[in-house]
């Protein structure tokens, strides 16, 4: 098989499919329909006009980045159907890597600073290509953003932090560094990392610890309700792989190892609903897993049950990701790998649909990714623009359905 490079999302940073040899592709089914029920609204994009949603919340705004064309990456907001840059700590770059929005516009995520790391590390931030690799390697800070103020989250005592989900009680979570030089760390990493809950508004950092026997540990979402879920595993090279040995839920301090697909490498939750439902990705029991290949599948474990589920891939696919599920149990993702390229998914009724087939046969652009969806049904991610092979931002809007009545989009 041939190995997938390693960055924690695959899919969500690189923007593009990767090719393997398997024996056969996962497939579940899609119907087309004739009948549209969304509405997709293209997003405005900085210089480049390359960007990608990132969060949506109940008001339908959205959190994401764009590329203004000048080599850098820019945090936004996309409300009243503008387009806000949210600047940076200093650093040339910033952006909302993950699902990073609440309802009352806090936003968070990564940002270079000013100062370069005496390590020179190149931390996740910039290993899991969410940002632009600076020589020498800039110090990454995660954020916290709230009324035009971006202000740094504190680390545990080392250089790096990674800011990626909010609550609507605008509790945060990510992973930091700490001072300890970790042996389980490769490469250019060297300082070990533990998940934490930030609660800027009290000014309090926890560290939520790892599973029992690992050595590091990240958050990646957080309910309402306080419950966490990230990974535990090695150091290694401070993004997937080895580092996500085991996937976690931390319930007011105590952490416990949710079920998986059945490998050893990549077990990544990706977000928790209300409810205490998990979606994520997670490797099979496959060829290329015990070398920490990417070969994940997206999964979904209903809170209380023995076992994850397998969601497979859209038909000719080889690997899927579920990013986000909402209240009603909605789940979008990405599914990829295949001869058809990247495809944005909408799990529900028990059924994987490619959400292409879901907006009629007169549209042409592609919806490459879906990466959030809030709780009235709306979904943001990325699409190629049929016309100018751009890819940008969007967002769809339910037509029918229970969904129907959601915001308007920004």
């Amino acid at each position: 098989m041939r190995t997938i490079a390693v960055a924690v999302l695959v899919a969500v940073l690189g923007g593009c499919s990767h090719e393997a040899q398997v024996t056969q592709p996962h497939e579940a089914s899609a119907q087309v329909t004739t009948n549209p029920l969304y509405k997709i609204t293209t997003l405005p994009a900085l210089g480049l006009s390359l960007s990608r949603g990132m969060a949506i919340n109940n008001q339908g705004w959205v959190a994401g980045w764009s590329l203004p064309g000048d080599g850098t990456r820019q945090a936004v907001l996309w409300r009243d159907g503008g387009i806000t840059p949210l600047g940076t700590l200093g650093g040339p770059s910033s952006t909302v890597p993950w699902p990073g929005l609440n309802n009352g516009g806090m936003v968070v995520g990564i940002s270079q600073t000013t100062d370069l790391d005496p390590l020179n590390e190149a931390w996740s931030c910039e290993a899991g290509n969410f940002l632009p690799v600076t020589v020498p390697h800039k110090i990454c800070r995660g954020f916290v953003w709230e009324n035009n103020l971006m202000q740094p989250l504190p680390t545990l005592g080392g250089t790096h932090g990674f800011a990626t989900a909010v609550n609507n009680l605008g509790q945060v979570v990510g992973w930091a560094e700490t001072p300890v030089h970790d042996p389980t760390c490769v490469g250019v990493q060297v300082l070990q990392f533990r998940a934490v809950l930030w609660e800027p508004k009290k000014g309090t950092t926890q560290e939520l610890p790892p599973y029992p026997g690992d050595s590091t540990s990240a958050a990646t979402a957080i309910n309402d309700n306080g419950q966490v879920v990230g990974i535990s595993g090695d150091c290694f090279v401070s993004v997937g792989a080895f580092s996500a040995r085991h996937a976690v839920l931390w319930d007011h301090g105590t952490v416990a190892k949710l079920p998986n697909l059945g490998g050893t490498t990549w077990h990544t939750p990706m977000a928790i609903n209300s409810a205490g439902d998990v979606v994520g990705f997670s490797n099979p029991n496959e060829p290329g897993d015990a070398v920490g290949d990417f070969i994940a599948r997206a999964f979904l474990w209903t809170k209380g049950s023995a076992t994850a589920t397998d969601l497979k891939t859209l038909p000719g696919d080889f690997f899927s990701e579920a990013f986000s599920i909402n209240a009603r149990g909605q789940v979008v993702g990405i599914s990829f790998g295949g001869l058809n390229g990247p495809r944005a998914f909408l799990y529900e009724d028990g059924r994987l649909k490619n959400l292409n087939d879901l907006v009629g046969p007169g549209f042409l652009d592609v919806l490459l990714s879906a990466q959030d969806i809030n709780d009235a049904g709306q979904i943001t991610g990325r699409l190629l623009d049929h016309n100018t092979g751009q890819t940008l931002a969007f967002v769809a809007t339910p037509i029918i359905g229970p969904g129907a009545a959601a915001s308007p989009v920004p």
